[in-house]
């Protein structure tokens, strides 16, 4: 499968869409963050964010006990602009 079929596969399960909304920031978000944001336990944003890491939209770095998820820094140009254009599309969901 070409890396734009998996992206947008990743990308078509609400919780992953709603993740890569959370990290499109820039930022690093430590796992119980993202835990806590869109209502998930551990097991479930854990199977979520690895088919994300997979699809290569974000890279994870481990600190102590805690794994931090962030944006993928060397997505090209042409996956940013897919990306931004789906987001664009959707308003975030509430979040609770």
């Amino acid at each position: 499968m070409n890396q734009t079929l998996k992206i947008l596969s990743a990308l078509a399960e609400p919780t992953r869409f709603e993740a890569v909304r959370l990290m499109w920031d820039g930022q690093e978000h430590c796992v119980c963050e993202l835990m806590e944001v869109l209502n998930k336990g551990q097991s479930t944003m854990s199977r979520h964010m690895t088919a994300l890491k997979k699809a290569g939209l974000v890279v994870d770095r481990r600190d102590a006990q805690w794994v931090r998820y962030s944006r993928n820094p060397t997505l090209s140009k042409q996956i940013i602009a897919l990306i931004e254009s789906a987001l664009s599309l959707e308003k975030p969901s509430k979040r609770k």
